[in-house]
């Protein structure tokens, strides 16, 4: 998994994760088969979140839930371009995730796979806007995202899904 990926701080001192490649193009509909199955490299890797020192694995569940979720299919457009291309840097977004909140289960379908909760991490990060005329880096976007972490019965941490993608307004990372 060899990827273009850096961690910058911003003026307040807060991380953001650079993800210089865009992998999944598309100007209107993003190929989540293929999403997902990129997701697939991923299963049964763990992954420390910094501020806290909680270890998240990413269970095999966790392809099909971010390629099938009520959340991915309302995306469409940069937003779900921008969630497509989130995932090449699972790894450091999860490193650089704050803000962990905790909510109890509230759908009986999860009574296992998250027995004691959620956790919901911030996270951030900039992907990169070319010209289209001419192919040249103009700037970076800026995105926050939440990472989804069921809580399950063998106690154990499990990225579950990105949701709530939001692109930052203010001023963009300059080249």
């Amino acid at each position: 998994m060899d990827k273009k990926i850096s961690v910058i701080s911003d003026l307040d001192g807060k991380k953001i994760v650079v993800i210089s490649d865009i992998r999944f193009k598309g100007k209107r509909n993003i190929n989540w088969e293929e999403v997902e199955q990129y997701l697939k490299e991923y299963i049964g890797n763990c992954y420390e979140v910094v501020e806290t020192s909680d270890q998240v694995y990413i269970g095999s569940d966790f392809p099909g839930e971010l390629k099938g979720s009520v959340d991915t299919k309302r995306l469409y457009g940069a937003n779900a371009k921008a969630k497509a291309n989130a995932t090449q840097g699972i790894p450091m977004l999860l490193q650089c995730a704050t803000n962990r909140r905790w909510q109890e289960n509230f759908k009986g379908k999860h009574n296992v796979d998250a027995k004691f909760g959620w956790y919901r991490f911030t996270t951030r990060f900039a992907l990169p806007v070319y010209n289209n005329d001419t192919g040249e880096l103009e700037r970076f976007n800026i995105f926050r995202i939440e990472m989804l972490i069921r809580h399950a019965a063998d106690g154990y941490l499990y990225l579950y899904d990105l949701v709530n993608i939001k692109k930052e307004t203010s001023t963009p990372l300059e080249q």
